[in-house]
This record gives structure tokens, C-alpha cells and sequence, in this order.
């Protein structure tokens, strides 16, 4: 059964789905952190997230279609967690997050150089992106350029300073 909205305004609508403390925490570490599984996301929890809220929000976000699942074929009790398309377009959302907390917060190197790349590679950052999330997530053709492995290169440079 639906939930009834309390007002057709797409700001409401989109806290409805992403507003409470733990949402976008989870559709970060699967878009960035590249963590699939349920475990892994309990386990490397920059935050801390407790199992019945990391259970919880994994159940709302594939409910509200943010999340698919699927077995994974590798060991058949566990699942694995895909972002699907609306999830991928929060990309330029994020970037956005991370640009404002970087200004306004007291953010540390290694955990805003990500946010500092997407600021600094803007639009055209994003989209490459959400290309090979796309291709990791929703089987497209991965695209020539890796985003992930750009971030992922700066932020092991930040953690070695």
C-alpha cells in the first residue's frame, strides 16, 4: 500500500525518498565506495550505521526503485545491490552536496578531495560518471574514461599526505 504524500511540490517529494539521515549515506558508499553487498556496507561504514537502519534503508531504497537486487552468483545467501537509473541521475545532486559542504563544514582533505574533482570537473565529470555507473550498475558499455579510478586515485593520494 502507498504511502500518501503530503503535497505534489518535487522538493517534498524528493526528501520524502532521500530526506532522513541514512538514505543518501547508502546511495554514496554503492556510487562511490563501489559497495555491493549488505556486509560490506555495515563493515565500512564511515558512520557507523547500525545493522537495522543499513537493513532498513536498503529495504526503502529498493521499494521506492533508487536500488535493484539481485543473487549474487558467487554465494547464493547474498544479495547484491544495484543503483538504478533515478539513483545514477543523483549524481550532479551530490556533486552539488559535496561542493556546498566543502564551503560550508569542516570537511577533512581525504574525505572532500572526491567532492573538490566533481566540483572542479563539473557537468561534463558528472555525466562520464554516471556513464560508468551506468556500466557497472546497468550493464551498459563501459565508457573510456574512469571516473571512479580518478577519484579513487586522488583520494589514496590524499590519504598518503
Amino acid at each position: 500500500m502507498d504511502k500518501p504524500i503530503r503535497s505534489g511540490c518535487p522538493i517534498n517529494l524528493t526528501l520524502e525518498t532521500l530526506g532522513d539521515r541514512w538514505s543518501l549515506i547508502v546511495i554514496r558508499d554503492i556510487m562511490f565506495g563501489n559497495r555491493r553487498h549488505y556486509r560490506d556496507l555495515l563493515n565500512n561504514s564511515e558512520e557507523g550505521i547500525a545493522s537495522n537502519i543499513l537493513a532498513d534503508r536498503l529495504k526503502k531504497l529498493t521499494e521506492s526503485g533508487l536500488l535493484s537486487t539481485s543473487p549474487d552468483p558467487s554465494h547464493k545467501q547474498k544479495t547484491v545491490y544495484s543503483l538504478t537509473e533515478p539513483a545514477i541521475q543523483l549524481v550532479p545532486l551530490l556533486a552539488q552536496m559535496g561542493a556546498w559542504g566543502r564551503r560550508f563544514t569542516p570537511v577533512t582533505r581525504e574525505l572532500s578531495i572526491r567532492a573538490q574533482l566533481l566540483e572542479e570537473g563539473g557537468p561534463e565529470m558528472w555525466e562520464a560518471f554516471m556513464a560508468e555507473l551506468r556500466s557497472l550498475h546497468l550493464g551498459a558499455a563501459p565508457p573510456a574514461r574512469s571516473v571512479i579510478a580518478e577519484l579513487t586515485e586522488a583520494y589514496l593520494a590524499a590519504l598518503a599526505e
